[in-house]
């Protein structure tokens, strides 16, 4: 460990490994991806999407071993069960903190399920490097339009939930775990307070990324995960203190749900079963944050990052 240094010092060597952990394995990853995108023939490009999901396997083993071993950050995880495998297909949802998020979930569910696809915004493919790796990964890239755009072009209506159906349909013929991080946005005072969220710790969660992947491979998910992150004592700038090691403890909670507990249907085009669909989702949404209530309660140090956010 790393503790004996200025904590400045210490995040600036975690960015500076973790950069160079994410510069190797999307190398690797972007050369991989160029081969799978030139071969014709189906089952190669799924030994190479296996090949693929491996290689991320490593960005998230290094990942593990920087955090853990430079940072004496405890890790507080429930809920991991048994019934978990990589042989299935997940549908995992969660709150969103902070790009830290990506991190923490990524090492929590290693090995024990597929390796994850997130939901991308379609800015993010730009990014350097990490963009066009998660492009070879199959990461779906969402593009959301405005009400305003689609009034100027009524052509681009449902051109997002296309994209969804499209990238959801590649991960039929590999075990794969599909994961949204469902509030749309990391969490900040500035949102809640615009938002005027009716939860203590959370901004409201969007349905529809969810519910088209459940209609594109519903059939197929074995489960869904219900992951709550919880940085008890961060600041608002959570990556940064998580590389400085000034995160004292990172708690995860996972609930593991029956598909059978989870509302079907056709989002698009039943209004009655979108209005069911988005009242269960606000119910997990409601046990969600009691749950991050309950965890941050066990917590012996101040909570000012969430203290900033929970209405006086």
């Amino acid at each position: 460990m790393l503790s004996f240094l200025p904590r400045p010092l210490v995040a600036l060597i975690n960015a500076l490994l973790a950069t160079l952990n994410i510069l190797w394995w999307s190398s690797l990853i972007f050369i991989i991806g160029i081969i799978k995108m030139i071969i014709p023939h189906q089952g190669t490009r799924v030994k190479l999407s296996w090949l693929l999901n491996h290689l991320m396997r490593g960005w998230v083993i290094g990942n593990e071993f920087i955090f853990k071993t430079t940072t004496a950050t405890r890790w507080q995880i429930d809920g991991l069960d048994d019934r978990l495998t990589t042989q299935g297909w997940y549908l995992v949802i969660s709150n969103h903190m902070s790009w830290a998020d990506i991190f923490v979930v990524s090492i929590v569910l290693r090995d024990r399920v597929p390796m994850l696809k997130f939901f991308l915004k379609q800015q993010l493919i730009y990014v350097p490097m990490m963009g066009i790796a998660c492009w070879a990964l199959d990461m779906p890239f969402m593009r959301r339009y405005s009400k305003s755009e689609i009034a100027k072009n009524p052509k681009l209506k449902g051109k997002d939930i296309e994209t969804t159906r499209r990238s959801c349909a590649k991960f039929r013929d590999l075990p794969t775990t599909v994961i949204n991080f469902i509030e749309g946005s990391r969490l900040t005072p500035e949102k809640h307070k615009r938002q005027r969220s009716p939860y203590r710790y959370l901004l409201k969660p969007k349905a529809g990324g969810i519910a088209f992947a459940m209609a594109t491979l519903g059939d197929q998910f074995k489960e869904m995960l219900d992951i709550t992150i919880v940085y008890p004592g961060a600041s608002e700038n959570i990556m940064w203190d998580m590389l400085a090691g000034k995160v004292n403890t990172i708690a995860v909670d996972v609930d593991v749900l029956s598909m059978t507990q989870v509302p079907k249907g056709d989002y698009d085009k039943d209004k009655a079963y979108r209005v069911e669909f988005q009242g269960w989702l606000n119910e997990r949404w409601q046990r969600k944050d009691d749950r991050i209530e309950q965890l941050l309660s066990q917590q012996a140090s101040e909570h000012n990052f969430y203290q900033a956010i929970e209405p006086q």
